[in-house]
């Protein structure tokens, strides 16, 4: 049995930082990171039958062009992504009475919608990246035993193309789901490798008044390799969403609309319709 100290519920007993029940969500769910962008997405819903807020946590289930769809914000940074994946997969997998994990397991499929910005000169303001692999700058996921999911090739490659200091912990690789990914492919997607970065500035190589350590990282990351693949984009969750959902059982993929490209020092003029865009795009591939 797990332990209440370790599964922490809620008077109601739902799920502890979500507020959530097992009957609260859909099979299919939709990651935001901003609580402001559920409703930009549910807005176009046919019927929304549950809604609740804790925190930065927002969700929102309900029914579009037929199909039941959970929308839920994870605010930022890989360690919401570790509270969020570990409270959803214990909705569906874990007997909250019992305490005991369940016999028959569920896969969830969860697709991030996301803004980010692209170090690839080649790759447009307002054009949308799908993520095949993630690499994990973060060490969230090494507190997990994680081997039978990463591709440590990618992981050597990283570390040796951009002399990465091996004090700020081993980068880690994920691949998305290849099944979410076939059906959210189109000539529209960039696709490429994302780098899940644990904060926004000296991380992302951002100097305000702090001198950082390694000035030429994103340049490194610039000119990365690895069988024909190559970065595409910097931002703060994906690589955390694939690591756990491939651990857990579940189907994972990211999608991001490209707001800002690092490489040229642009910025889009309106970031909103380019999310607008991609929102439209994958509600109408999960119904398809």
């Amino acid at each position: 049995m797990i332990q209440s100290s370790e599964l922490i519920l809620n008077p109601d007993g739902s799920v502890y930082h979500l507020n959530l029940k097992p009957e609260n969500i859909a099979t299919d769910i939709i990651f935001v990171g901003d609580p402001d962008r559920v409703e930009k997405i549910t807005q176009f819903f046919d019927s929304i039958e549950f809604s609740i807020q804790k925190r930065e946590f927002k969700t929102q289930t309900g029914i579009y062009k037929g199909k039941r769809l959970t929308v839920l914000s994870t605010g930022i940074g890989p360690d919401n992504i570790d509270i969020v994946l570990n409270e959803l997969d214990a909705l569906v997998n874990i007997d909250l009475t019992t305490r005991q994990p369940k016999e028959n397991l569920t896969s969830l499929n969860i697709i991030r919608i996301g803004t980010s910005g692209a170090i690839q000169a080649d790759i447009p303001i307002d054009s949308f990246v799908m993520s095949q692999y993630g690499i994990g700058l973060d060490n969230m996921l090494r507190s997990y035993i994680v081997d039978e999911v990463t591709h440590p090739g990618i992981e050597d490659a990283f570390i040796t193309q951009t002399q990465w200091e091996i004090r700020k912990g081993r980068p880690y690789a994920i691949a998305c789901s290849e099944t979410l990914a076939i059906r959210m492919v189109s000539d529209r997607m960039y696709k490429g490798i994302t780098c899940t970065i644990g904060g926004f500035y000296g991380p992302q190589g951002r100097v305000l008044r702090l001198p950082i350590q390694d000035v030429q990282l994103n340049s490194k990351m610039d000119h990365f390799q690895f069988n024909g693949n190559r970065i595409t984009n910097l931002e703060m969750e994906t690589t955390a969403i694939y690591g756990l959902s491939a651990l857990l059982g579940h189907n994972a993929l990211s999608l991001n609309a490209i707001i800002a490209n690092r490489a040229t020092g642009t910025f889009s003029e309106d970031p909103t319709k380019a999310v607008d865009e991609l929102i439209a795009y994958t509600l109408e591939k999960l119904v398809e």
